[in-house]
């Protein structure tokens, strides 16, 4: 039996988003929980839809878990100093406190920007290396959207990610951790380490693993094979702003030779495909005329994705482009979900279900040109915000966000939350009484996670380009530090800023 130390640190960095990432902020419980600490670790996380519950479903009973801590802020702007080192500081404080251990475990998300440190992770895995023996292997599980950094690669011993877009297979992704870990166990550090990095960009929207090419590329991950510890592919985030943001491909292997052959194999094939990564996207306006069309014929809901105002990419969920749209345009039997507005929120709760009230809506965080829609909205439906849900991205969490209300306006009603959550799941509809599949359209602030919940139920989907604080095309970003001559999409223009890259 070893003693195995686990623990998890999430964050997704859009370093293009005004507002940063606080300490309160990991310690809220949302749409995931709070800032977690050793026996809480297991109480919050063993039973639900995270790396670490499919690690500890089959570790648990074989080994000793030392549970470190766990959090995460989600995705948002950079992480505070503040915040990043009382974090991290805690949770290498705690693993010195748990030495000796046999191994480490951690659920990372791999695309955490900070205010003192471009590669969160890195650094995080960089005090972590120093703290334990230099033999003891460490395990790591990432997010698919992980911008993967040398410094992760060789502090690492296993690295492994989700294979899916719509992210589905969490807690599989901690099971395959935990398998590649037990090989550690017996046979040590492997020698082995390669990263490769692709030369360009993938849009978000082009990285859903239902369809080709990332369906075919990410079929080709190894756990646990032959010469091989891993071999792992990860798309990237690109809204992250640093030198080595990007898809890449990582192995770690027995031999050198073997880690290099692999990974360098993987590599070529995703380069010969780099034209196949687009999807389809169209105003607002196109979007909803030619949702309307169609819902007047099907008896299923089309959807809108409201890609932009993803809160999932850091984006605020409170833009108005679609839901104007819809309103200006009278669509009937429109839905839209999830906006946040603390404040529209609590008025519907002063007013009562019934009432009407005028407000302004959304539209308070920008970015520039996005304003709130005035007018005046019947009061529906009214929730606590507090549910559990049961859907393949985020199925069995407790989640809180905060005083709810269903308001309409015409022949559109909007989902209204107190706190940040995408469109991945559709227990925030039933909670205020709306069946989403008896919708004639369905407006979604989501990329790709509401295709494994949705896509199901609906007629058609359609992305439409609303502002946001997510630009679906990369190539509209300011980046300052990422690695000149990198394509900012597929087929697209070079990145030319020589900025030196800035270490840590």
């Amino acid at each position: 039996m070893a003693r195995i130390a686990v623990g998890g640190f999430h964050h997704e960095t859009n370093c293009f988003v005004r507002d940063k990432t606080d300490f309160a902020y990991f310690t809220s419980h949302r749409d995931r929980p709070p800032l977690v600490r050793g026996k809480d670790v297991i109480a919050w996380l063993g039973d639900t839809s995270f790396a670490l519950s499919g690690f500890l479903r089959d570790m648990g009973r074989a080994h000793e878990i030392v549970p470190l801590l766990w959090t995460s802020g989600g995705a948002g702007g950079l992480v505070t100093a503040d915040a990043y080192e009382r974090i991290a500081g805690e949770l290498i404080g705690r693993l010195s406190e748990a030495m000796p251990v046999d191994a480490v475990y951690l659920d990372l998300h791999g695309a955490m920007v900070s205010e003192p440190f471009e590669d969160g992770e890195g650094e995080l895995l960089r005090r972590v290396r120093a703290t334990v023996v230099p033999d003891l292997p460490i395990a790591i599980s990432l997010d698919y959207h992980a911008n993967v950094t040398p410094e992760m690669v060789e502090t690492t011993d296993s690295l492994v990610g989700y294979l899916t877009y719509p992210h589905i297979d969490r807690p599989e992704t901690g099971q395959r951790a935990a398998r590649a870990l037990g090989l550690l166990l017996e046979r040590g550090r492997p020698p082995g380490r390669a990263l490769r990095k692709l030369p360009f960009l993938i849009p978000l929207n082009d990285q859903c693993t239902l369809v080709e090419p990332s369906r075919g590329v990410v079929a080709r991950s190894v756990v646990a094979e032959g010469d091989l510890v891993n071999l792992s592919y990860l798309a990237g985030f690109p809204p992250s702003d640093l030198y080595w943001c990007g898809p890449a491909v990582i192995a770690h292997a027995w031999s050198q030779e073997a880690a290099d052959r692999a990974a360098d194999a993987l590599t070529r094939e995703i380069a010969l495909r780099e034209a196949e990564f687009a999807v389809p996207m169209v105003s607002p306006e196109e979007g909803v005329r030619e949702a309307m069309a169609i819902a007047r014929k099907a008896s299923r809901p089309v959807v809108l994705c409201d890609t932009q105002d993803n809160p999932g990419c850091g984006a605020t969920a409170d833009t108005t482009g679609v839901l104007e749209t819809l309103v200006r345009l009278r669509a009937e039997g429109a839905m839209v979900g999830y906006l946040c507005d603390a404040e529209a929120a609590a008025a519907a709760h002063a007013a009562g279900a019934g009432a009407d009230i005028v407000i302004a809506l959304g539209g308070r965080s920008g970015p520039e040109g996005v304003t709130p829609l005035q007018g005046t909205f019947r009061v529906t439906h009214l929730g606590n915000g507090k549910m559990r849900t049961a859907g393949q991205v985020s199925g069995g969490r407790d989640i809180d966000l905060g005083p709810m209300a269903l308001l309409t306006i015409g022949g559109v009603g909007i989902v209204v939350t107190s706190k940040r959550m995408q469109a991945l799941d559709q227990a925030p509809f039933r909670h205020l009484g709306v069946e989403p599949a008896a919708q004639k359209i369905l407006a979604l602030k989501s990329t790709c996670h509401f295709r494994a919940e949705f896509e199901p139920i609906a007629e058609k989907v359609i992305v439409v380009i609303a502002p946001g604080g997510y630009l679906a095309d990369p190539a509209g970003y300011p980046f300052q530090r990422l690695r000149p001559g990198i394509r900012l999409r597929p087929l697209g223009p070079d990145f030319t800023s020589s900025c030196p890259r800035r270490r840590g």
